[in-house]
């Protein structure tokens, strides 16, 4: 059950993005869904060696180039999914802090987390 509320979760904070960023979005809640998925295994696999390969340069922006990570993880998940649209690195970098808010401000709101 706390998967499933995670990824609805997820899903919400995508359709959130969408209206509020521009250059991002979502076709519909469905397509959400899937780009929640979609998002969470990219980040799983080729987000994490590409953070283990940009540790270095992550220290000395202090954490920053997470963002540009995150980013472009977006940018890959979009490019796989047809509901799912970012156009551009902009509004990929903006959309991944506006997600990294949202996404923290739902689960503390229904999870109390």
């Amino acid at each position: 059950m706390y998967l499933i509320l995670h990824w609805i979760l997820s899903a919400l904070s995508l359709m959130i993005v969408a209206h509020v960023v521009p250059g991002f979005a979502v076709k519909s809640f469905g397509s959400a869904l899937l780009a929640s998925v979609v998002i969470g295994l990219v980040n799983a696999t080729v987000g994490i060696v590409l953070k283990i390969l940009t540790f270095p340069l992550t220290l000395l922006t202090f954490g920053l180039f997470l963002l540009v990570i995150n980013a472009l993880m977006l940018q890959l998940s979009s490019a796989m999914l047809d509901g799912f649209k970012v156009s551009g690195f902009w509004p990929a970098f903006f959309g991944a802090i506006v997600l990294a808010i949202v996404n923290s401000l739902l689960r503390s709101v229904v999870m109390g987390d």
